[in-house]
């Protein structure tokens, strides 16, 4: 009861005279109400959240969840005091999120997420060259039809996820098998996982998409493959992503998701095949 009081005093006591303000704001966390602004509004309704007489969707309660150690925004898995602090700062103009967004070399802008501990891209990568300069030879789009690189990103092989030269943008890497696996554990576990990782309907996906959900919000997409030989097959019905991990000299492990099925594969093949690419923060 005291706690409750203590933050309806904080945030309409204290913050009430800052109902006039409002911070124009291009990130997510913060803006509660999506509205693209923070302002009270969005103290109110995270306060609500806190005290429960709101249920927030998983889209409002990841952009109330602002509070996070060191200044960093991506979240520490509850929305609380704490949160209303954040937001009611960031309405004041005396304290912000780093962006929900990375950007690659060639300007390609990716949307992120948070899952767990880690954060991701939400889109698979496009990206055409290196991060010193030098372009890429090892990444096609599928079937060779540029159409498709805005959706569904470009299919690189192991010798591109792994070059030294470096295919992740400026602060971010290849994901490890291990990197994946804390992935797909957090979500429950293989047989879940891909479900709550998989774009849910059919827009892209072939029927009947099984499980998908996407409520982890990493929009999981069927960009399909490209085989050593340069066949391309699976687009509309798999999605298969890279890890940075090799098994031996000439196979590597990869996670796969399908139409079909709510679960996360570990595959390990050939290192000559193009799968799609997702990174994930350091």
């Amino acid at each position: 009861m005291i706690y409750r009081s203590i933050i309806l005093v904080i945030a309409l006591l204290v913050y009430l005279p800052i109902t006039l303000l409002a911070q124009p704001y291009e990130g997510e966390k913060g803006d509660v109400n999506n509205d693209g602004t923070v302002d009270l509004l969005d103290i109110l309704e995270t306060v609500n959240i806190v005290l429960g007489t709101q249920t927030p969707d998983n889209d409002e309660f990841w952009r109330a969840d602002c509070n996070a150690s060191v200044g960093n925004c991506n979240g520490d898995g509850t929305v609380d005091l704490f949160d209303i602090v954040k937001i009611a700062n960031i309405t004041l103009g005396i304290d912000s999120c780093p962006s929900t967004t990375v950007t690659d070399i060639d300007g390609n802008v990716y949307q992120t997420i948070t899952i767990g501990t880690q954060v991701w891209m939400a889109e698979n990568l496009k990206v055409t060259h290196y991060r010193n300069g030098d372009y890429i030879s090892y990444a096609t789009s599928y079937d060779n039809d540029e159409n498709n690189i805005a959706t569904y990103g470009l299919l690189y092989n192991w010798s591109a996820v792994n070059d030294s030269r470096g295919l992740a943008p400026e602060g971010w890497h290849m994901p490890s098998d291990d990197e994946w696996q804390t992935l797909i554990d957090y979500l429950g576990g293989d047989s879940v996982a891909g479900g709550k990782m998989k774009e849910s309907g059919t827009l892209h996906w072939q029927s009947p998409n099984t499980g998908a959900t996407n409520e982890s919000g990493f929009t999981a997409l069927p960009g399909g493959t490209r085989g050593g030989g340069g066949n391309f097959s699976g687009m509309g019905n798999t999605a298969l992503f890279n890890s940075s991990t090799e098994l031996d000299n000439y196979n590597a492990w990869s996670r796969a998701l399908r139409y079909d099925s709510s679960s996360v594969s570990r595959l390990h093949l050939s290192k000559q095949d193009g799968f799609s690419v997702r990174c994930v923060r350091d």
